[in-house]
């Protein structure tokens, strides 16, 4: 049985008891009960989860919708910058405890949404990919999957995934850790590159990444 966390805000929460069932028996799966918010909270909890989270050979993860939220109409709580550098924080520790990171990216909102902007999603998560890759991270692209039908994949309150949504992303998730699931090593304690992973889950080959 392979061991996995799964990490992340609300969106996560959604996802995480479809994706138990859909990896079933051969996987244990972790996920803190709370909601991780923020990046630095996430980066705050790995110090409170670490115990929970040992022995997990994937750890699955997200934040954003948090980070790229404008409440007071002042700009968003959290800069470029800082969200690299929690990001890339949360990447490094991750990568040193277990043998593959896969990072989901921040899904789109309702046009509709007053606080949160499409455009500012798409380009934290167009900033934040590459520096990711060039770490081994591997990427889910949860992002394209709900931006193909956002009427159809966001539900009445402009943020959260639809139940369709929220079926359609678990199974990207699954998908995402069973391809990754059979690129670890038999020793543990060897790392290795991980691929990438394309919307559909399939691993993306190095030389088209």
């Amino acid at each position: 049985m392979t061991k996995i966390t799964c990490l992340g805000d609300s969106i996560r929460l959604q996802y995480t008891p479809i994706v138990r069932d859909l990896l079933g028996a051969d996987f244990e799966v972790y996920a803190p009960s709370e909601n991780c918010r923020f990046a630095k909270h996430t980066l705050r909890g790995l110090f409170d989860w670490e115990k929970d989270m040992r022995d997990s050979r994937i750890v699955h993860w997200n934040n954003g919708l948090w980070d790229m939220c404008d409440l007071f109409g002042d700009g968003l709580f959290t800069s470029e910058q800082e969200y690299a550098d929690n990001i890339l924080r949360i990447a490094d520790l991750l990568l040193s405890r277990h043998d593959t990171v896969i990072f989901a990216t921040t899904t789109p909102v309702s046009p509709l949404n007053v606080h949160n902007k499409n455009a500012d999603i798409k380009r934290y998560n167009d900033m934040i990919v590459p520096l990711l890759r060039a770490r081994g991270v591997i990427i889910n692209d949860l992002y394209s999957l709900v931006a193909a039908d956002l009427d159809r994949y966001i539900c009445d309150d402009k943020i959260h995934l639809s139940q369709e949504g929220i079926e359609m992303c678990a199974k990207a998730v699954a998908d995402s850790i069973r391809a990754a699931e059979q690129t670890l090593p038999t020793d543990s304690s060897e790392k290795i590159t991980a691929p990438s992973i394309s919307s559909d889950g399939a691993p993306v080959p190095f030389e088209d990444r």
